[in-house]
């Protein structure tokens, strides 16, 4: 009998053959070495050998050389490995074209491979390079923040818009729990609240297949959800900062990283909870203003997001209400919210839309609506299904202390709301905010946070 991708373990998943699936594409992940657990980082040598690095040109910031940098370069002089180093010198990295230019212009071109040590940020932009270099990428975690490490993407900032720039994934990941259970409490508050999302990534890619027909993989959301729940069943324990709890915990954001790679897509991962934060980010940018910390707000989009379903829940469509809302949609007006929203970024938005996305299309939007009526049952069922109350994962959050309102991260009720109505507008992707604009609701529609 075949197994299902949730049943098996972090070294079957990445075996180098992939995985033939019930959906008709072989899955591989991409990643020839993992090792996750306490002195796991003793193995690097191991783990270049497996992606055939053997100078490794080494990416730090300021706070993960403090981390890690020790620990790293003690195993590789230890193995007589030669390496180069970088360290950002800036405190606050974007994920950017200056973060970017920065690491071309210090790459040493006798290395043969990036060696990120770091999260978020620092592999994402690792990521972009090693593939523009065509070389090899290995990553050492400093924390268990989010689940990009084993992903196929790199969340980046491009025209001062968030996008998602799909290259590859690491060659070999090193997870020490011994390096990881130190990291900020903040950064344990991220990676929980980056896996919280995933609630509301799985009720939209299984809406957004019956109502866009996109590609759905059950396989792929049956891993997700299982890697979801061994997070949550670690979360009470992750503040006492235990090697195990810190390793379920990592373990659990490789593997959503893992469905990414597998699924060439973001989509298992992120929804329009990720959209509030990006819009946040994007915000932030264009007045000059600090960032919290990605998973943190992802973690306060969840909340409010599993409150729109808690009334979407027991909604009836009206057809004559949605198609009025279609016939007043005036792109004028559209277009001067965009501009006052997004600034600097709004007209590479309002190209996108004009030229490739067209969401606005009164024929698309007709087409979306009818299946949307014929699957509504349908779509109560996968809500049902796919979702818990807020008020459950409320509890959760705050039982580790993580801030669960936009106020409490700084965010006002206009960058809230726009946040929400602008979101379906800065990629070509079915999210949350996207039914309610095909239902009619979404200029009516009041948050509750």
């Amino acid at each position: 009998m075949r197994r299902t991708l949730a049943s098996m373990t972090l070294p079957e998943l990445i075996t180098p053959q992939g995985h033939a699936c019930a959906c008709g594409r072989v899955h591989n992940a991409g990643l020839s070495y993992l090792k996750v657990g306490q002195g796991a980082v003793a193995d690097l040598p191991q783990a270049l050998a497996a992606i055939g690095m053997r100078r490794p040109f080494i990416v730090y910031d300021a706070n993960t050389k403090k981390a890690a940098s020790e620990q790293v370069t003690a195993v590789l002089k230890k193995a007589a490995i030669p390496f180069t180093e970088y360290t950002f010198a800036v405190l606050h990295i974007e994920p950017d074209e200056r973060a970017m230019g920065s690491l071309c212009m210090a790459f040493d071109p006798a290395c043969d491979g990036v060696l990120a040590v770091g999260a978020g940020v620092i592999n994402d932009c690792c990521k972009v390079l090693a593939h523009a270099l065509r070389l090899p990428q290995a990553v050492v975690a400093t924390a268990p923040s989010m689940d990009g490490y084993a992903s196929n993407s790199a969340s980046m900032i491009r025209d001062c818009v968030k996008i998602s720039m799909y290259n590859a994934c690491p060659g070999a990941i090193i997870a020490d729990t011994l390096i990881l259970k130190d990291a900020p409490e903040r950064m344990l508050w991220a990676g929980l609240g980056d896996m919280l999302a995933k609630y509301i990534a799985l009720c939209e890619w299984r809406i957004s297949s019956i109502v866009t027909g996109e590609y759905y993989c059950e396989e792929i959301a049956g891993l997700m959800r299982a890697s979801l729940a061994n997070i949550v069943a670690a979360a009470p324990r992750l503040m006492t900062r235990e090697p195990e709890a810190i390793g379920a915990v990592a373990e659990g954001l490789i593997l959503s990283g893992t469905a990414m790679a597998f699924a060439q897509i973001s989509r298992p991962a992120s929804g329009l909870e990720h959209y509030f934060s990006h819009l946040w980010e994007m915000f932030a940018l264009e007045r000059g203003q600090p960032v919290e910390l990605h998973g943190i707000q992802v973690g306060v989009g969840t909340l409010i997001t599993l409150r729109i379903y808690d009334r979407l829940k027991t909604l009836t469509p009206d057809r004559a209400k949605a198609e009025q809302a279609m016939r007043a949609f005036d792109p004028a007006v559209w277009e001067a919210r965009v501009r006052r929203v997004f600034g600097g970024a709004a007209q590479t938005l309002i190209d996108s839309e004009n030229n490739l996305w067209h969401k606005n299309d009164s024929a698309q939007h007709a087409v979306r609506l009818s299946r949307i009526l014929q699957n509504w049952d349908a779509i109560q069922t996968i809500m049902r299904e796919e979702l818990p109350a807020a008020a459950t994962i409320e509890t959760l959050m705050r039982g580790v202390g993580m801030p669960t309102r936009p106020s409490e991260i700084g965010e006002n009720d206009q960058d809230v709301q726009d946040a929400f109505l602008c979101s379906r507008d800065i990629r070509d992707k079915y999210l949350t905010s996207s039914l309610l604009w095909d239902l009619g609701l979404l200029e009516e529609f009041q948050l509750q946070y």
